[in-house]
């Protein structure tokens, strides 16, 4: 037998390109912190995790996405910045006015009918969109005998918006949405201000409860009325996607309401278990279990 080595028994460093070795770097660092920390980001869309990823790498001065994934693996509250990083925060109060402004005029009247309102917020971030439900609700005389859950990955924005205080410098953005999405009393009404904040009265968040929920592995809690995941199942691949569609179905109570995003569809098998209640403004409403 032949001692010898051919020179294809090497491996060839040149075969392996750039882009294959990010994507193997990439796997391991989510693997990783997957393995140790449980956040399960396996299934999100590799272009937006990508821009994130370089994102802090410029920030920490780090040479390559190994050198990322060994701070996670050797520094315990490392892991605080890539979740925060990861999370998905590009919200705001009453934002896609119309949606807030059907969900008054369609939704409403059914939810009117129920002794008490179950509403889930998924991907809830720091909480804009949740106060304005329950802004909304109060204006309808409903938040009395509604629960509103609010949900997110990240503990660190769930601390955020339980403070319920958001940059005074962004209410004047969040006040044209409200009087465009049917807001009937005057917006300041509902907060006090400092020098650089609006603080939202205590009775709007009595009824809201903050929690960290991860859609990728954490089950279903409750069963609702309503649930609202907009704009985050976009940064989901197709199987993520399915499997919190399942989640979604299994916690929405018979003839309750799905509210995704304005960018966002209900391509799923569960589809025709679904109604399109209000196709343009992405309201579903179940109709078989």
């Amino acid at each position: 037998m032949s001692s010898e080595w051919n020179e294809e028994d090497f491996i060839n460093e040149d075969a392996i390109t750039q882009d294959e070795l990010e994507r193997i770097e990439i796997n391991l660092l989510l693997e990783g912190i997957y393995s140790i920390y449980g956040f399960d980001f396996r299934s999100y869309l590799r272009s937006s995790l990508r821009r994130r990823i370089y994102h802090r790498m410029n920030l920490e001065g780090l040479p390559t996405i190994t050198s990322l994934l060994e701070k996670v693996l050797h520094e315990p509250n490392f892991i605080d910045n890539l979740l925060n990083d990861f999370s998905i925060k590009v919200t705001e109060m009453f934002r896609d006015p119309s949606f807030f402004a059907s969900f008054r005029k369609d939704v409403i009247p059914h939810l009117r009918e129920l002794p008490e309102i179950r509403i889930w917020h998924a991907g809830c971030a720091t909480g804009e969109e949740v106060y304005s439900m329950a802004i909304l609700l109060e204006e309808e005389e409903l938040l009395n005998k509604a629960k509103i859950y609010a949900t997110d990955m990240n503990e660190l924005v769930i601390e955020s918006a339980k403070q319920g205080k958001f940059p005074l410098k962004r209410m004047q953005t969040f006040t044209k949405n409200y009087l465009r999405a049917g807001g009937t009393k005057e917006f300041s009404s509902y907060y006090t201000t400092n020098y650089e904040h609006a603080l939202f009265h205590p009775h709007i968040k009595e009824n809201i409860m903050f929690a960290q929920h991860n859609l990728a592995t954490d089950r279903s809690f409750n069963e609702f009325h309503v649930i609202l995941c907009r704009n985050v199942l976009i940064y989901f691949n197709s199987e993520l996607q399915n499997h919190v569609h399942h989640l979604f179905f299994e916690s929405l109570a018979l003839n309750g309401f799905l509210a995704l995003g304005n960018m966002e569809s209900l391509l799923t098998p569960l589809k025709n278990k679904y109604e399109d209640f209000n196709a343009p403004e992405r309201i579903f409403r179940k109709v078989s279990s």
